[in-house]
């Protein structure tokens, strides 16, 4: 987490133990936030801002008792099925839009391979790979002077 700060990445909370936090008592939920949110401060002396909770398990009582943004996805690259390379990349470029948030996995075997090519082909594609803090301050679409709102061309990988 250290090196992780030092590089300039955005660190977030994934939960202490990997549960399904709906599943869990809120107390417990809760307490698996705050460990995580405490350990981390701890190390980079700032406390996350943003929680992807495990499986995307999650719910409203939750999100309001954390008070974290919570971030989900809308692409799953389905690295943690240990596909080959080729496919997570064909899988993710085939179903990325504007505003899409993918979902990777760090300790997925061939996920390291995939990730030059994916984002080859977005940036060739016209999108630009940006962090969520970025994505969810300047949000995904521009509006016209209808009110109608239109996707830009943004991507975010978590």
């Amino acid at each position: 987490i250290r090196q992780m700060k030092e590089d300039g990445h955005l660190i977030g909370n994934h939960g202490f133990t990997h549960v399904q936090m709906s599943k869990e008592t809120l107390e417990n939920a809760c307490g698996q936030i705050g460990e995580t949110n405490r350990k981390i401060e701890e190390i980079t002396g700032q406390r996350p801002e943003y929680l992807r909770p495990p499986y995307g398990s999650w719910n409203e009582e939750l999100e309001c008792r954390v008070g974290m943004t919570t971030v989900l996805w809308s692409v799953d690259s389905l690295d943690w099925k240990d596909y080959d390379a080729d496919t997570i990349c064909r899988r993710v470029t085939s179903k990325v839009q504007p505003g899409s948030i993918v979902l990777f996995h760090n300790a997925a075997l061939h996920t390291p391979e995939a990730l030059p090519a994916i984002l080859d082909c977005l940036i060739n594609d016209g999108y630009t790979v940006v962090p969520i803090s970025q994505l969810i301050l300047d949000p995904p679409y521009t509006i016209d002077h209808t009110g109608r709102q239109f996707p830009a061309e943004t991507v975010s990988t978590t």
